[in-house]
């Protein structure tokens, strides 16, 4: 049987206007058994539409703000870089991969491109708008060691593949869901009782963390549960 192709959402470098990929996405995708197609940076529906019939799973990646107008805010002056070509292809690929029902999964910007993309809002930035217990939410480097828990919930497709009730990530980001898309189940919580994963119920896989499993991605890891149980869905 051949191996699952994955397309993962390109990182974009606006100064140097190139694309670029952390070889740790394709790593994780390939000892999975999945084969990595980094995918280009366009917006044309057709060509986009194209796309999703050619690969078998999706990976959305992590990188820069969603625009708040998409969530029907304005930016306030907390907000970080906004990336409107990501946005553009991002937004279009997601509707057209999830029509097609295939395996999409979504790390740090990627859950939250979901969340807005199905009709949720974000925090802008967890600091200025967020009060609750104090959690760092954005780490220093090495990005490989956990620094918070996160609570699974019973009976989610997160909790069936980790098997277990808390675990370990790291975390990279300063904005997170505020209000979760309606179709979207919460799969996990940091104790501050922030939205960690989410998935849609009846889809073959479709779920988005907020931690990068990436980094942490080790044999026999809950990284590589998670990893494996995504490539796996594409076959």
């Amino acid at each position: 049987m051949a191996k699952p192709v994955i397309g993962l959402t390109p990182l974009y470098d606006i100064e140097q206007d190139r694309l670029w990929m952390r070889p740790n996405y394709l790593r994780a995708v390939i000892e999975s058994g999945g084969v990595p197609l980094v995918l280009p940076l366009i917006d044309d529906q057709a060509d986009i539409g194209a796309l999703a019939e050619l690969c078998d799973g999706f990976l959305f990646t992590g990188g820069p703000d969603v625009h708040p107008a998409f969530y029907k805010e304005d930016a306030m002056r907390y907000c970080g870089a906004i990336d409107e070509k990501r946005d553009a292809l991002e937004l279009l690929l997601f509707n057209e991969v999830s029509l097609l029902d295939k395996p999409i999964l979504g790390i740090c910007r990627g859950i939250q491109l979901i969340n807005v993309a199905l009709g949720g809002t974000l925090y802008q930035d967890i600091p200025a708008q967020f009060h609750g217990e104090p959690i760092a939410h954005y780490q220093q480097p090495p990005y490989y060691v956990p620094i918070h828990s996160v609570a699974i919930e019973h009976g989610t497709l997160l909790h069936n593949i980790i098997n277990e009730e808390n675990m370990m990530v790291d975390s990279m980001h300063h904005q997170a869901i505020k209000k979760l898309a309606p179709s979207l189940q919460c799969a996990a919580k940091s104790k501050d009782d922030l939205v960690e994963c989410a998935f849609m119920p009846g889809k073959r896989f479709l779920m988005g963390v907020q931690w990068h499993p990436e980094w942490m991605f080790q044999p026999n890891s809950d990284s590589e549960k998670l990893f494996s149980a995504f490539v796996n869905a594409a076959k």
